[in-house]
């Protein structure tokens, strides 16, 4: 597991971010990598602690502690210090089928549960992992490896996000034909559309659908299931059916004003820009442009800031971003003890840039909109937002948010982009092959299963578990393709962590 030594003999040294006022003038990924040499040093940090948190993907106080799909970190970690890059994609690949994507996008579960980060600095294993997959394309390690015997079982696969593509991965690899349908133009689902190109630029998912396809996955764009496709067709042409549509239906602000024209889904802002800016770089047309124009965010999360990030790379006048929750610390607080996840205050990279270019963090805590306010034309003028304190129930005892009194403030605002969250699963999708859901619209299982109360139908990721990671994604894939396998063989083989 590395050098015994290794924690103390080597600091920790990540790959270097461009500076905000350089890296905002384009959309590409803005991290200039460690060399082989030195990320093999990195490796070298990783101790022999004995009981791995980094790898545990266990529940603490209802928050994930470790990696969710359990990745054999200090294992791979010790065969990039010593040198055996092939044997450590190998040992990557046994838990984790897109390392192209976590190492990118993951906010590093893994890293928060190190134990070299109890008194120190953790293992940079997001990084090592980044290092490890690169070098396997670059030497060939990544290539198609097509399945030798096919077991004549087909497999239809409903949304190719994460954890859709985890799955047939997963099922192709069995030997099952898998196709992949998909309702939008390009395949990736949440990767392609959902999450902006400087933290994960498209050719990287282009690169591993190639292989796929190498290896026998079909894949169908513009196939809008329930819609334009009737549910029924894909259960008479398939022995299974996988639904993993995601929780793509947007929570919205119910505020006086909201039919006023320049208010939007950020997950529609986020589409509009990455499809316009791979059809045309921009030219024509199809997005919200932000030039110019005093944008409001609704939401503090990884939705919120890739909006903040693509508004300023568009030119905003100004950008704000409104956060019901209060500022959370800026180390650990007593009750927030390690492996669990910090619970602390994160200035993500739309924000260190709205601090480049506006000299403020655009984050204001505790607060909620009450109105948005129209010109005489309908347009979009100003937002008023009001703080709000927390309150405890006397009967309950539970928190409760108030409006503070005479807190009202009016900020300037031609565009508002709600990033609020998702209520789950689409309505028409789950009503075309007559699915049960919850009381949250999530697709109803039995407790650590991914069958539906209808017969050879599956769900996964999102719109299983609700709004969550992409590591969560995939691991559920990886789940769901193994009962799926075994409800068509009667056993399975496939490896889920």
């Amino acid at each position: 597991m590395g050098k015994p030594t290794g924690f103390m003999d080597y600091k920790r040294v990540t790959s270097k971010a461009v500076e905000p006022k350089k890296r905002i003038k384009n959309f590409n990924e803005f991290h200039e990598h460690l060399s082989k040499e030195e990320q093999q040093l990195q490796g070298a940090r990783c101790m022999e602690c004995g009981v791995p948190f980094c790898q545990a993907g266990m529940n603490i106080c209802g928050m994930t502690s470790g990696c969710p799909l359990h990745n054999l970190i200090p294992e791979w970690n010790d065969l990039v210090y010593t040198g055996n890059w092939e044997q450590a994609y190998k040992r990557l690949k046994k838990t984790n089928s897109f390392p192209e994507f976590t190492s990118r996008v993951c906010p590093a579960l893994c890293e928060a549960a190190c134990t070299c980060g109890l008194n120190g600095d953790p293992v940079s294993t997001k990084e090592n992992e980044y290092a490890i997959i690169e070098n396997a394309y670059k030497e060939g390690y990544a290539a198609a490896q097509p399945p030798k015997v096919r077991t004549g079982k087909k497999v239809a696969v409903v949304g190719s996000g994460p954890s859709g593509l985890a799955v047939a991965d997963q099922l192709n690899k069995r030997g099952h034909s898998v196709t992949v349908f998909e309702r939008s133009d390009r395949v990736g689902g949440l990767l392609m559309y959902g999450i902006p190109n400087m933290k994960l630029e498209k050719h990287v998912i282009d690169r591993k659908i190639k292989i796929m396809e190498e290896e026998g996955v079909k894949f169908v764009t513009n196939a809008n299931i329930g819609k334009e496709v009737k549910a029924s067709k894909l259960l008479t042409d398939f022995d299974r059916v996988v639904l993993a549509c995601g929780a793509s239906n947007p929570r919205d602000i119910n505020a006086p004003g909201r039919d006023a024209k320049g208010i939007y889904f950020a997950v529609d802002f986020l589409k509009a820009n990455t499809k316009s800016l791979l059809d045309s770089n921009f030219e024509d047309g199809n997005y919200v442009n932000t030039k110019g124009k005093n944008v409001v965010i609704i939401g503090g999360g990884d939705t919120g800031n890739d909006c903040v990030g693509t508004a300023i790379r568009h030119g905003a006048k100004s950008v704000t971003q409104i956060e019901m929750m209060p500022k959370a610390p800026d180390q650990r607080a007593e009750n927030n003890p390690w492996p669990e996840w910090p619970k602390i205050c994160k200035t993500d990279y739309g924000q260190e840039e709205a601090i480049a270019v506006f000299g403020a963090d655009p984050r204001i805590y505790e607060s909620t909109v009450k109105e948005f306010v129209k010109d005489k034309n309908g347009n979009l003028k100003a937002v008023k937002i009001v703080k709000l304190s927390w309150e405890k129930d006397k009967e309950t005892g539970r928190m409760n948010m108030k409006e503070v009194p005479g807190s009202e403030k009016t900020l300037e605002a031609e565009i508002v982009l709600i990033a609020a969250g998702f209520l789950g699963s689409e309505k028409y999708v789950t009503d075309a092959f007559k699915v049960a859901v919850n009381e949250r619209t999530n697709v109803k299982t039995e407790a650590g299963k991914y069958a539906t109360n209808v017969k050879n139908v599956f769900t996964t990721g999102d719109m299983h578990r609700g709004q969550s990671l992409v590591v969560w994604a995939i691991r559920e894939g990886r789940e769901a393709a193994r009962e799926v396998d075994e409800s068509l063989m009667g056993y399975s083989n496939l490896v889920v962590q």
